[in-house]
């Protein structure tokens, strides 16, 4: 016969803090939003942050996620789709861009992006696509070059240096940004990744350019919320993300609305 839980244990899971596994580019905003919703309610969260495909694989084997932040909307569909019981219908709470971040010896500008990009002596640094979609963002990009240069998609995804977003990926000494780290080692001049990240890399690095990506390659990405089916305290912390004092915190740091 099963044993009922005593007062103690359910004293301790209604305190524990509300596990939240979000995309690693929300890493700032979203410890910012954390803390806010923690003085208005009192209630713990305990935030994981990395890329949202291995992310979500993680979930799949069985980590306890209760609410999965991701930098797009696919990874949280898959899960809501694998198990609907479980993890309820995506959201769309906020939007970021890619942009380009570019040593300051290229002297870049958005114009001269593309040729910058295909240039064989520029190495140009991404993030790993289906694990980090940042990845699959950088591919869309390469896949809007191809429509401007014919041959241009073919170079890109032949040069791309997948950097970051993959177990493999080189990791920084700590204390040092990934992106930081990675320009100022020289492993990439020209780094494609979200204009949240390029801008927080400039405040590091102020010499290092941010270039906006020209009309006819920018690539819009938006980012998918799910919470665990039936757990309110995941989604109320999945409602307070798209309430307007969450979302200015999310604006301050560059994100669009949804």
């Amino acid at each position: 016969m099963a044993h009922a839980q005593s007062p103690a244990a359910s004293a301790a899971e209604a305190t524990a803090p509300l596990r939240v596994y979000a995309a690693g580019s929300l890493r700032e905003a979203l410890t910012e939003v954390a803390r806010v919703y923690e003085s208005r309610t009192g209630l713990k969260t305990q935030l994981t942050f990395g890329a949202s495909g291995l992310l979500r694989e993680r979930i799949e084997k069985g980590e306890a996620a209760q609410v999965f932040a991701s930098a797009d909307t696919q990874h949280p569909q898959r899960l809501h789709a694998m198990a609907a019981s479980a993890w309820a219908q995506p959201t769309l709470f906020v939007r970021n861009q890619l942009c380009a971040l570019a040593v300051p010896q290229l002297s870049a500008e958005p114009g001269k992006l593309l040729n910058l990009m295909l240039d064989p002596a520029v190495k140009l640094g991404t993030s790993t696509p289906k694990a980090d979609p940042s990845g699959d963002y950088a591919w869309e990009v390469f896949r809007k070059a191809e429509a401007l240069k014919p041959g241009a998609y073919a170079a890109l995804d032949a040069k791309a240096l997948k950097l970051t977003g993959s177990p493999e990926a080189p990791q920084p000494p700590a204390g040092r940004s990934t992106y930081e780290w990675l320009i100022t080692e020289g492993r990439a001049d020209l780094f494609l990744t979200y204009c949240t990240n390029a801008v927080a890399v400039r405040k590091e690095v102020p010499r290092m350019n941010v270039l906006q990506m020209p009309l006819e390659l920018q690539v819009s990405a938006a980012y998918g919320l799910t919470a665990r089916s039936g757990d309110a305290a995941a989604a109320q912390f999945a409602a307070y993300l798209l309430t307007p004092e969450a979302q200015e915190v999310f604006l301050r740091f560059g994100f669009g609305a949804p």
